[in-house]
C-alpha cells in the first residue's frame, strides 16, 4: 500500500486547486471566444504538467505505482474526451452562444471534480470493506461497455434527461440567455434562463460519467491517492481541450468503440482481480499490460477513425448512448 502523508495530500490538493483556479479564474475574468492557438497552448501545458507530476511521482515511489498513475490518467483523459463530446451536443442542442460556453464549462469541470472526489472516497471505502465490490464494479463496466458498443452510433438524447424534463415542467423558463444569467424576469414573473437548464444537463452528465469513470480507474489501481490525482489532472485543462477538439470530435468515428473495448477490458481485469483474491490460480492482468492495451486501443481507434473519414467524408462520430434512444432534433431549444 502507498503511504501518503498529510503533507503530500495537502501539497497535491493545493497544486490542483491552484491550477484549477488559474484556469477557470482567467476564463471567468475575461469571457471571450477561445481561439485554436490559445486552446492548443493551454492543453499542451496542462498535459505537460500531468506528465511531469507522474514522472516525479514515479521517481519517488517506483515505476510500478507510476505506471498505475499513467494508465489511470490515460483512461480518465479518454473518458473526459467522450464527456466533452456530450458537452458539445448539449451546447448545440440548447444553442448556447459562444461567449457563454466558458461559463458552462467552468461549472461542468468544477462539478465533475467534486463528484469524482466524492465517488473516489466512497469507492475506496467500499473496496476496503467488501472485496466483492471488485466483482460488482467489473460487471458494471462490462454491462456499460456492451451497451455503449451496441449504441455506438447514437448520440444521447439531452431533452430526455429527467432533470431537464422536470425543470421544464415545473419552472418558468425564459426564451433568451439574458446576458448569461441563470435567473431573470419574464412577463413580470421570476424565471430561469435556458442557461440554468443547460447547467442541469451538464451536471447530470457529470454524474453519469463519474459513475463510469471511478470503477474504471479502480480497475487500474486501488490506491486512492493515484485515483484522485489521475482524475484531477485529466480534468485540468478540460476547458481549453473543449475548444481545441470540438471541431475534431466529428472525425473520431470509432471513439465510442474504443472506449467500449477499454471499459470491457478493465471490467474483466476487475473480475479477475476479485477471483484471484479467492484463488491464487486465477490469473491477474498486470498494470503494464493494461497500459499497453489501453495505448494500443486508443492509437488504433484514432488512426482507423482518420482513415474512415478520409475514405468517407460524410462519416460522423457519435458519443454513444446507454439506452439507444434516438435524440430529438439538435436544433430544437425547447
Amino acid at each position: 500500500m502507498l503511504e501518503v502523508t498529510a503533507l503530500r495530500w495537502t501539497l497535491t490538493i493545493g497544486l490542483i486547486l491552484g491550477l484549477l483556479a488559474l484556469d477557470l479564474g482567467l476564463a471567468a475574468a475575461r469571457p471571450h471566444v477561445v481561439k485554436f492557438r490559445e486552446a492548443a497552448i493551454s492543453s499542451v501545458l496542462y498535459i505537460a504538467v500531468a506528465i511531469v507530476f507522474g514522472l516525479v511521482f514515479a521517481a519517488q515511489v517506483g515505476w510500478d505505482l507510476g505506471a498505475e498513475y499513467f494508465a489511470g490518467y490515460i483512461v480518465e483523459k479518454s473518458l473526459s474526451i467522450d464527456n466533452l463530446f456530450v458537452f458539445v451536443i448539449i451546447m448545440s442542442t440548447f444553442a448556447v452562444p459562444q461567449k457563454y460556453q466558458q461559463k458552462v464549462l467552468i461549472f461542468g469541470i468544477v462539478l465533475a471534480l467534486v463528484l469524482r472526489a466524492i465517488f473516489i472516497a466512497l469507492g475506496a471505502a467500499l473496496l476496503s470493506l467488501f472485496s466483492f465490490m471488485f466483482l460488482i464494479f467489473g460487471l458494471v463496466l462490462i454491462v456499460t461497455a456492451v451497451q455503449l458498443y451496441r449504441h455506438r452510433n447514437v448520440d444521447p438524447d439531452v431533452h430526455d434527461n429527467v432533470l431537464v424534463r422536470v425543470a421544464r415542467r415545473s419552472l418558468n423558463v425564459s426564451t433568451d440567455y439574458d446576458g448569461g444569467r441563470m435567473f431573470t424576469r419574464s412577463a413580470g414573473r421570476r424565471a430561469v434562463t435556458p442557461l440554468f437548464i443547460v447547467l442541469l444537463a451538464i451536471g447530470s452528465t457529470d454524474l453519469l460519467f463519474a459513475l463510469d469513470s471511478i470503477p474504471a480507474i479502480f480497475g487500474i489501481t486501488d490506491e486512492p491517492y493515484i485515483v484522485f490525482t489521475a482524475n484531477a489532472f485529466a480534468l485540468l485543462g478540460l476547458r481549453a481541450l473543449f475548444f481545441l477538439v470540438k471541431g475534431l470530435l466529428d472525425r473520431l468515428v470509432y471513439l465510442s468503440t474504443g472506449l467500449a473495448l477499454i471499459l470491457a477490458f478493465i471490467g474483466v481485469k476487475l473480475v479477475l482481480h476479485w477471483g484471484h483474491g479467492l484463488d491464487d490460480r486465477v490469473p491477474e492482468i498486470s498494470t503494464n499490460l493494461s497500459l499497453g492495451v489501453i495505448a494500443v486501443v486508443l492509437t488504433v481507434t484514432t488512426i482507423a477513425s482518420l482513415i474512415r473519414v478520409r475514405l468517407d467524408p460524410t462519416a460522423r462520430a457519435h458519443a454513444g448512448s446507454l439506452t439507444g434512444e434516438q435524440p430529438h432534433d439538435p436544433g430544437r431549444t425547447e
